[in-house]
């Protein structure tokens, strides 16, 4: 399906946060990889985390394990330029890890408004499978090319966490945490001896198509091919070629008819719902060029 970069700029000017069109320009080639490092900074917290917002659903300020997730991503648009605040987020990561190596879900929020009521409401005394993997999976992204975050001791611990989680499962685990935990061991596969083999016992798990509703989401809320697997690599073994191909083109097919993309789950307030946007388009672009459609 063809899609309009033109209509996506125009987008993107008029509805998408700075951060989200820093990353853009940086997609396109148009600004140096500088300008998201700045952009992150400011939802960046004197404790090294990130808060205010960085996560849309999120708008609390204090720092988050889902702002550290978008500040990885954000990074690893950047490659293979490493950021000045990678470090440092590691170093709070590792300050609010669980005795067990894992990530509390969320932190107690000090302004709950706005925020999804699965934020607020998380019990930050338990270790989440969910957060740590997708978090760590970012990490691993900036780790290939950052020696500051493949060497921290966080990255390890947080990865090591995961993998018993993952070789404990007796049943399938929700559909988000299936999603993140086969990414991670994805993103992990050329440093984890393991990761090829606990990502067939994910496998079992993981239907062909690579289409896991997510319960208690939207109707049309899925867990995609993409979502599993979105760059080339060991977790499109899970999946049929044919399953890759048609999300592939089901997200290039996906611009509205003002340029930009739009995601499938529900927003917690205005400011979340335009931020989604921009978000989303970013990454449509962003995948579809790593996966060679742009």
């Amino acid at each position: 399906m063809p899609f309009d970069i033109a209509s996506a700029a125009a987008f993107m000017a008029a509805h998408a946060r700075l951060l989200d069109r820093r990353r853009f320009a940086v997609l396109l080639d148009e600004e140096g990889p500088e300008r998201i490092f700045a952009a992150v900074e400011a939802y960046a917290n004197e404790d090294g985390g990130c808060g205010w917002g960085l996560e849309p659903d999120l708008r609390s300020p204090e720092s988050q394990p889902g702002g550290a997730f978008h500040a990885f991503e954000a990074f690893a648009d950047a490659a293979p330029a490493s950021a000045p605040g990678a470090r440092r987020l590691c170093d709070w990561l590792s300050s609010v890890t669980r005795p067990d190596g894992g990530l509390p879900f969320a932190r107690p929020l000090t302004v709950p408004a706005g925020s999804a009521p699965f934020w607020a409401g998380a019990d930050p005394d338990e270790s989440s499978l969910q957060i740590t993997a997708v978090v760590a999976a970012a990490a691993h992204r900036v780790a290939a090319y950052d020696p500051a975050v493949a060497e921290h001791t966080w990255l390890k611990t947080a990865t090591g966490y995961c993998l018993r989680e993952v070789e404990a499962l007796q049943e399938a685990p929700s559909p988000m945490s299936l999603a993140f935990a086969v990414q991670l061991l994805d993103a992990a596969a050329e440093t984890e001896p393991r990761a090829a083999e606990l990502l067939e016992r994910l496998g079992a798990f993981v239907p062909g198509d690579g289409m896991l509703h997510v319960a208690g989401g939207a109707e049309d809320e899925f867990m995609r091919p993409l979502d599993f697997a979105p760059l080339p690599g060991p977790a499109r073994s899970l999946l049929s070629s044919e399953a890759v191909a048609a999300d592939l083109e089901r997200l290039a097919g996906g611009q509205e008819d003002d340029g930009g993309w739009t995601v499938d789950f529900a927003s917690y307030s205005p400011a979340a719902s335009l931020e989604w946007r921009g978000y989303a388009t970013v990454r449509a672009l962003a995948l579809l060029r790593r996966n060679g459609m742009l």
